[in-house]
């Protein structure tokens, strides 16, 4: 008989990613396990592509938020609450811990897991769980999921993170491109332009043409300014996130700024150099088989020098 789970968190890129591990050690530690997710509709491509998840569950609660009260809203909500009505999980767990996915815990039918006040980003949501655990919020991302979910189904894992993206990787040849993430959501976390230019001109005295990615018309023309002057270099158009994981699987190398599409580029196993300047990488390293940097933190951006120094060493691999 199997051990039905239902495992809540919605958003965002970047945390999606980071969950890919835990999923593969309950597939390999809970004996049967059948595997449901909740997430956010724009991002339900990336559960999906774990083969231990059963069924991809979709909310839409960032579009909710912008009209709670209206009737398109009210339904959507009500037919998610309907669908849940008619489940039974032997274990719900919330992996998010935060007020907005509580929402979600609440709806459902099972024995309800989650973290408790002192590891919660938001204390208040350990309220609403019948079992709560302990792990210490300063540690990796990766390692903080995978912790949670050994505590919830009692064993302990071991091994590198494993984060099922083999669709993606298996068989995959490699071309001579680099692809490159140079926006992000907010202006603290972008890189001089100098000093990109000063990546680019490394990447390309390595053979390598530019595939510059971007998630939105300012983020599209920020880039195309970038490489305004380099005929080896192209913004890619928009595409949905398995095409540009497949994008990602191919590329010899990825620079980018601390963004989603960045760890996902490390999660597929391609060599990955992250530039943090709003963030800590304390928090949210990036993680992978093949080589990652992980460069900067919050307020003091790396220098073009340790920059093209990990460029270097990861080209000469």
């Amino acid at each position: 008989m199997s051990t039905k789970i239902l495992i809540v968190r919605s958003s965002s890129l970047g945390d999606l990613v980071h969950m890919l591990p835990a999923i593969s050690d309950i597939a390999k530690y809970v004996p049967d396990a059948q595997i449901d997710w909740v997430v956010e509709e724009v991002f339900q491509e990336i559960p999906s592509w774990h083969p231990a998840v059963h069924e991809v569950i979709p909310i839409a609660h960032r579009k909710w938020r912008k009209s709670w009260w209206s009737q398109a809203s009210r339904q959507a909500r009500q037919a998610f609450k309907e669908k849940m009505n008619q489940r039974h999980y032997d274990v719900v767990l919330d992996m998010q811990a935060l007020m907005k996915s509580i929402w979600v815990v609440r709806q459902t039918h099972g024995e309800r897991h989650g973290l408790d006040w002192k590891s919660a980003r938001e204390p208040l949501a350990s309220l609403f769980y019948d079992v709560k655990h302990r792990v210490e919020f300063w540690q990796p991302a990766v390692t903080r999921q995978r912790l949670l979910a050994s505590l919830a189904f009692h064993y302990t894992y071991e091994g590198e993170p494993d984060f099922g993206l083999q669709r993606f990787t298996t068989g995959v040849e490699i071309e001579p491109y680099a692809v490159i993430m140079p926006s992000a959501s907010r202006d603290d976390k972008l890189y001089p332009e100098k000093d990109w230019h000063a990546i680019f001109d490394k990447l390309t005295e390595k053979g390598l043409s530019l595939k510059l990615l971007a998630g939105n018309e300012r983020e599209s023309e920020r880039a195309k300014a970038l490489v305004a002057h380099y005929d080896n270099a192209e913004v890619l158009p928009r595409m949905n996130l398995t095409g540009v994981a497949q994008v990602l699987a191919k590329s010899h190398i990825m620079v980018g700024l601390d963004s989603g599409l960045t760890h996902l580029s490390a999660a597929l196993g391609r060599p990955t150099i992250g530039i943090y300047s709003a963030s800590t990488p304390v928090r949210t390293p990036l993680v992978g088989a093949g080589f990652t940097a992980s460069l900067g933190d919050r307020g003091v951006p790396p220098s073009r020098e340790i920059v093209l120094n990990k460029v270097e060493q990861a080209l000469s691999l």
